[in-house]
């Protein structure tokens, strides 16, 4: 299979019509479409690491969530680091997929792979920007809020959380992988009363408990409530052609003490 047609089928189980309007992605760096696909390396992000992995591992293919360009390049020159790592993988002949927003829409995405992680039941989506990019379920049993935010900070692999205590039980969790805060009043209004996503504003996370029905708020880490859906990724590769090889790397360059 080529990457050209690696790309198509993807770009048709996860379609850009679940993409967010001001988002960006796709087929991101292609210097030889016509390349024959054996093997793909699977990251949250292409950095400079991965690149590097993946030119060493001799990968033909790199597959990300976050897109490999994100706004447009003024200039392609090795003072500028995206620029810089395309040139590399040109001239080792490796393409890059992205899918960013479309993949967190997607059934069986990004936050359907997170509610999956955190053992949520009876999964719904919820909207927002027009496109159902949350999910908010029940756990199998009520947990004190702290119980379950250390079980987050353990199912997710996480070297910690944060979190707002709003008085409640944790009984019904949203979920959004990455950025929270323009959900915050959406989880609120379907009934949850914990919502956990990646990375919430200072205010969000001081203001929350003072709000009129306030609801709780674990902080858990972007990368780290996006990167369960690399393994959906790989099984999804698996699922087109079993006959490439895919290996899944971390791209988290941040270090907690």
């Amino acid at each position: 299979m080529t990457v050209r047609e690696l790309f198509r089928i993807l770009n048709e189980r996860i379609p850009r019509t679940l993409s967010c309007d001001w988002d960006n992605d796709g087929l991101m760096c292609c210097p030889d479409g016509a390349r024959e696909v054996k093997r793909v390396l699977v990251a949250l992000d292409a950095t400079d690491a991965v690149c590097e992995a993946a030119i060493e591992g001799g990968y033909d293919l790199i597959l990300t969530h976050h897109p490999f360009i994100f706004k447009g390049l003024r200039a392609f020159e090795d003072e500028n680091a995206i620029a810089l790592k395309a040139m590399k993988l040109v001239r080792a002949g490796i393409s890059v997929m992205s899918f960013h927003t479309r993949l967190d829409a997607l059934a069986g995405g990004v936050n359907d792979a997170l509610a999956a992680v955190l053992g949520l039941k009876n999964v719904e989506t919820f909207e927002g920007e027009g496109l159902p990019l949350g999910r908010v379920g029940d756990l199998p049993m009520p947990m004190p809020l702290c119980s379950f935010a250390a079980f987050v900070k353990e199912a997710l692999g996480a070297p910690f959380v944060s979190f707002v205590d709003a008085g409640h039980e944790v009984k019904r969790v949203a979920v959004v992988g990455g950025s929270g805060d323009d959900f915050i009043s959406v989880a609120r209004a379907i009934g949850a009363d914990t919502y956990v996503s990646g990375e919430f504003g200072h205010h969000a996370l001081t203001d929350e408990p003072d709000a009129a029905r306030g609801i709780n708020l674990i902080e858990a880490g972007h990368f780290y409530t996006e990167q369960p859906v690399c393994k959906a990724l790989s099984d999804m590769i698996a699922e087109i052609d079993s006959a490439i090889a895919c290996d899944i790397i971390s791209s988290n360059p941040i270090k907690a003490i």
